[in-house]
C-alpha cells in the first residue's frame, strides 16, 4: 500500500523568514587550500547533478588540508582569508593527530566563538583574565605559556588533547562537547556556529563533513545509520516512496520514507523540541491520533518539530503513538522520538519527514529533504 504524507500542517505563529543563509559546499578541490565551486543549499535544490537514473550525485567526502603559508585562502561568510587560514591550521592539526572529522567541526566552531578565528594576543581590560590565542586559553589555568597558546598549532593540539578526554565526544551535541573542553561562562554559545563551521570544513576539505563522525579517514561518505561529522543522521531507514513537491503532489512539502510499523524514528540532529502533539481532524472536527488515519483525515497525526542550530527545522509525522519527547526537550541526534505508524492523513505506515530553513514552519520554509540531508552527510537514499 502506498503511503500518503501530510502537507496541511497548520503552523503556529510562523516566523517571518530572514534572508537565507548560504550553506556552501565544494564540488571540486583546487590547489592546496581546497577552494571549490560553492553554492547555497537553496540553489542546490535545483542545481544538483544527477546520474542516468535521476539520483542526486554527491560532492566529495574529503581530502587532507595542506597549509601553505603563501597560499591565498577563500573568504567564507564573514571570515577573511587570514581567519580561514587559521581554520585550515585547526583542521590540519586534527588530521595530523588522526582526530575524527567531527572534532574538526567542534574545534573550528569553538574558535569562532572564542576569537572569531583570530589569534588574539593580550587585549588589556578586554581580555577575560589572561585568555589568549584562537581558543582563548589561559596560561594561568595550565594551558601553556603565553607564547605557546598564541601558536595556532600548539593551541589546536591542546584543544584536541582535552577533547579526547571527554567521553563519547563524537556523538555529543557540539555545544556540550565544546563546553566540556572550554568551561565557558556561556555554555550554549557554541551551537550557533555549527552550520558555518561545517561549511568551512566542507570547503577546505572537499566535503569532509560528510564522512562518519567517528572516521579519521576521508573519502568515504557516512553510511545509513551513521552520525555524520556535521552532526546529522537519517531519521529512519527505508526507501523514499514519495518525493518533495512532485508534479503529482505539488503541495507535498516533505518526503515519505517507507518503514515498517513500529520502527524507531530518531532525531536527525541535536536540537530543541518545539512541537509534540496530535495534529489531525476530519471535516473540521478533531480526530484521534491513536488510530490509523486515512487520506480523508487532515493533518500530520502524532508529530514532532525540532529546531536545530542554524535555524534548521525538521518535522516528523504520522507516528503510531504519542511522541516520547515533549515541547522544550533538548534532544541528541539519534535519540528516539517515537515509532512509525499511520496516524493523520496517511494510507499506510511511513514517516513523513520535512526540512525547513530559517525556523520557518510554514510551506515557505520547506526545502527538499533529499538534497538537504545529502549536504549534511546523511543521504536518505
Amino acid at each position: 500500500m502506498s503511503a500518503i504524507g501530510d502537507d496541511e500542517v497548520k503552523p503556529k505563529r510562523p516566523r517571518i523568514p530572514k534572508r537565507l543563509r548560504p550553506f556552501m559546499w565544494t564540488l571540486a578541490v583546487l590547489s592546496v587550500c581546497c577552494l571549490g565551486v560553492v553554492v547555497s543549499i537553496v540553489q542546490l535544490l535545483s542545481d544538483q547533478s544527477s546520474d542516468e537514473d535521476g539520483n542526486v550525485i554527491l560532492a566529495g567526502c574529503g581530502t587532507n588540508v595542506v597549509v601553505d603559508p603563501n597560499a591565498e585562502f577563500p573568504e567564507i561568510g564573514p571570515y577573511s582569508s587570514e581567519q580561514i587560514k587559521n581554520a585550515a591550521i585547526i583542521i590540519s592539526v586534527g588530521q595530523d593527530l588522526e582526530i575524527p572529522a567531527r572534532g574538526w567541526i567542534i574545534a573550528v566552531a569553538t574558535a569562532m566563538q572564542e576569537s572569531r578565528l583570530t589569534n588574539l594576543g593580550h587585549l588589556g581590560d578586554q581580555n577575560d583574565h589572561d585568555s589568549l590565542g584562537l581558543f582563548q586559553q589561559r596560561p594561568s589555568s595550565g594551558w601553556g605559556t603565553p607564547e605557546q597558546v598564541t601558536d595556532p598549532v600548539y593551541s589546536s593540539t591542546k584543544f584536541y588533547d582535552k577533547l579526547q578526554t571527554v567521553e563519547n565526544w563524537e556523538t555529543l551535541p557540539l555545544t556540550v562537547a565544546a563546553q566540556r573542553v572550554q568551561i565557558s561562562a556561556f555554555p550554549d554559545a557554541y551551537a550557533k556556529h555549527e552550520p558555518l563551521a561545517t561549511e568551512i570544513v566542507n570547503t577546505l576539505t572537499g566535503g569532509g563533513a560528510r564522512v562518519s563522525a567517528v572516521d579519521t579517514e576521508l573519502g568515504t561518505c557516512a553510511q545509513p545509520g551513521d552520525l555524520s561529522a556535521s552532526g546529522w543522521m537519517i531519521p529512519v531507514e527505508g526507501p523514499v516512496n514519495s518525493g518533495f513537491q512532485t508534479p503529482e503532489r505539488p503541495t507535498h512539502n516533505g518526503v515519505d520514507i517507507g518503514a515498517p510499523r513500529g520502527s524507531a524514528i530518531v532525531a536527525a540532529s541535536s536540537g530543541t523540541v518545539i512541537t509534540s502533539e496530535c495534529n489531525a481532524s476530519l471535516y473540521g472536527a478533531s480526530y484521534s491520533c491513536d488510530v490509523d488515519g486515512s487520506p480523508e483525515v487532515a493533518g500530520c497525526g502524532w508529530m514532532v518539530n525540532i529546531l536545530h542550530a542554524g535555524d534548521y527545522l525538521t518535522r516528523y509525522c504520522h507516528m503510531g503513538s504519542a511522541p516520547m519527547v515533549k515541547e522544550g526537550d533538548v534532544v541528541q541526534a539519534g535519540q528516539i522520538l517515537g515509532y512509525v505508524g499511520s496516524s493523520g492523513r496517511s494510507s499506510g505506515p511511513h514517516l513523513h519527514f520535512e526540512t525547513h530553513l530559517n525556523g520557518d514552519r510554514s510551506p515557505a520554509g520547506a526545502v527538499d529533504p533529499v538534497a538537504f540531508m545529502n549536504q549534511m552527510g546523511a543521504p536518505l537514499e
